[in-house]
């Protein structure tokens, strides 16, 4: 009953990432194929080392890190664009069971990916090929097309008494 379907996370609160990584190790543990591409993300994500331990998981960062503190630059756009290029070869390959594009509605909300064009990717990936986008601020377009979206609302989080991301549980 391989289906195929689109799956957004958004919201505010944490787990959107986690949640699509739950998902992925569900399907390789499966022995499904997993590309999960991270837009915006430059960091040593505990994310990277599953290759390490299953070769049918495939991860590519895109990005020069959160747009926290700046505004993002021709350099951020420019590895969106490289990194949507890719998930859209990956999507229409046939080759991966779930695609993952991390982050991808926050680049889609800073104007770096059309969300037009992602939709479009998206609705002519290969037969069977599942996708998830996670990120905040989802676009209209892209809850509209998808099967099943869910918003994460932070409702309190220990972020907000100054405590930073952590190993082994943020990253």
């Amino acid at each position: 009953m391989k289906a195929g379907y689109l799956q957004v996370y958004t919201g505010t609160g944490k787990g959107k990432t986690t949640a699509a990584f739950g998902t992925a190790m569900r399907s390789v543990l499966h022995g499904g194929r997993v590309f999960f591409a991270q837009f915006i993300k430059m960091s040593e994500t505990a994310e990277l080392l599953v290759p390490d331990h299953f070769s049918n998981f495939t991860i590519m960062q895109f990005g020069e890190g959160f747009f926290l503190d700046r505004e993002p630059t021709e350099d951020d756009r420019r590895l969106a664009e490289e990194g949507f290029s890719k998930c859209l070869a990956v999507m229409s390959s046939g080759e991966y069971d779930l695609v993952v594009m991390d982050e991808v509605n926050v680049a889609i909300h800073y104007g770096l990916l059309d969300p037009a064009t992602v939709v479009a990717a998206i609705e002519s990936r290969a037969p069977g090929t599942e996708v998830i986008c996670t990120g905040r601020n989802a676009p209209p377009e892209l809850i509209e097309a998808a099967d099943l979206v869910t918003e994460m609302r932070k409702i309190k989080h220990y972020f907000d008494k100054g405590v930073r991301a952590r190993e082994g549980i943020e990253y």
